[in-house]
């Protein structure tokens, strides 16, 4: 298969548009070609694009800013001499200066299919900005590696932030260039917007179910993003950034496990079990010890769990990682009544919400799991609703089967 990127440089007509444009690129370090020569050098290298300037999201355009909150300057590009302007800085929105940079906006972001992913939260900033000044804006589309399959509570009116776009599901089952067209229409944005799609993406099928494994390298879309496990769980271990316990930063599995001290991680899979085994299909769970470096609980050993949505063990359509990790919650607010489950700091420049309640959108899911009298079918039941909603509104945007 082919991704945008290397659809656009393989496939002449599609650049016709771009002769005698002044080109910008929204990237990362996964902003590769199948060959792994990162996009602006490739694009850079063909001689009928004129690359005018550069943009970095959160992590930055160079993906070495490590943790959240962590702002990444503006620079010159060493090698090609063009600004390399910075969307998670002194600004998260393209000021009117970086917009008199280029004609086009190229976007060649890896996301992870989640909301709270902060890239998709770039696309509709950026999107506003090109509404505004006249710009035009493609995305070189790429593959959800968390595939189709949706799930989760849409963000409720007045929860918007830099982790919650609009009124999206936590794992929303589009693409970058779906997700794109979706804003376009649902915010009645005037802009060109045009999306240079994949070729040969079927997202249904295995061992992938999403990503084109084997045959594409994984490159790490931010630094804590260091594997497709991670990518399918992200949905769920998201949530644990907003908890005093652990999800795993400062360790070789970032988002793939989760724990802490003073937590038998044994009762907590055994009471899972007993409230809602249904959520726990389509991965192993499997007890662990872990002693982050940095981060939470740095060098204290923590008792947690790791979830393995792989091996011969991952049924696609069974894993649902946001009831998995809510569940989670639950258990530990069933064994552990007083435990303070929940953190309160500035969480993405949010400084009067709970972080739990901005990532999730709302305060439903807090407000299930700190109810003694909740059952899983209540939390069931507002998600299937907003999941079938969901469907609908999207449905039109879908460009792959």
């Amino acid at each position: 298969m082919k991704f945008g990127i290397d659809c656009l440089l393989t496939e002449k007509e599609l650049r016709g548009p771009l002769r005698g444009q002044r080109t910008a690129l929204l990237a990362h370090p996964a902003s590769v070609t199948a060959s792994l020569t990162h996009s602006l050098d490739a694009l850079a290298a063909c001689g009928d694009i004129k690359i005018t300037s550069a943009f970095g999201p959160q992590h930055g355009l160079r993906g070495d800013k490590q943790d959240n909150m962590i702002e990444s300057p503006h620079f010159t590009d060493p090698v090609h001499g063009i600004p390399v302007f910075s969307l998670y800085g002194d600004v998260r929105r393209p000021t009117g200066e970086m917009m008199d940079s280029f004609d086009v906006l190229l976007i060649d972001l890896q996301d992870l299919g989640c909301r709270v992913y902060t890239f998709s939260t770039t696309l509709l900033y950026v999107l506003e900005a090109a509404a505004e000044h006249g710009k035009s804006v493609w995305v070189l589309d790429r593959p959800n590696p968390a595939g189709r399959p949706a799930e989760g509570l849409l963000l409720r009116p007045g929860w918007e932030s830099f982790v919650g776009a609009g009124p999206m599901l936590m794992r929303h089952g589009l693409t970058l260039g779906e997700m794109g067209r979706w804003f376009v229409e649902h915010y009645e944005l005037d802009v060109d917007y045009r999306v240079i799609a994949m070729e040969g993406w079927r997202p249904d099928e295995a061992p992938g179910f999403g990503w084109p494994a084997p045959d594409r390298s994984w490159v790490n879309p931010s630094p804590n993003a260091p594997t497709l496990s991670m990518a399918r769980a992200y949905a769920g271990t998201v949530m644990v950034e907003g908890t005093t316990l652990s999800e795993g930063r400062g360790t070789t599995r970032p988002l793939e496990l989760f724990g802490a001290p003073g937590i038998d991680a044994r009762s907590v899979l055994s009471t899972m079990h007993d409230i809602a085994p249904g959520w726990l299909g389509g991965c192993r769970l499997r007890e662990c010890w872990f002693e982050p470096t940095f981060h939470k609980h740095v060098g204290v050993l923590c008792n947690g769990i790791q979830i393995h949505p792989d091996g011969r063990d991952y049924d696609h359509i069974a894993f649902r990682p946001w009831r998995l990790v809510a569940l989670a919650f639950k258990a530990i607010r069933h064994i552990y009544p007083e435990y303070r489950i929940w953190r309160d700091f500035t969480y993405e420049y949010e400084t009067d919400k709970l972080p739990i309640d901005v990532i999730n959108g709302g305060t439903a899911l807090r407000e299930w799991v700190d109810d003694p009298s909740s059952d899983a079918g209540d939390l069931d039941n507002l998600a299937s609703t907003d999941e079938a909603l969901w469907h609908e509104q999207v449905r039109p945007h879908v460009n792959y089967q």
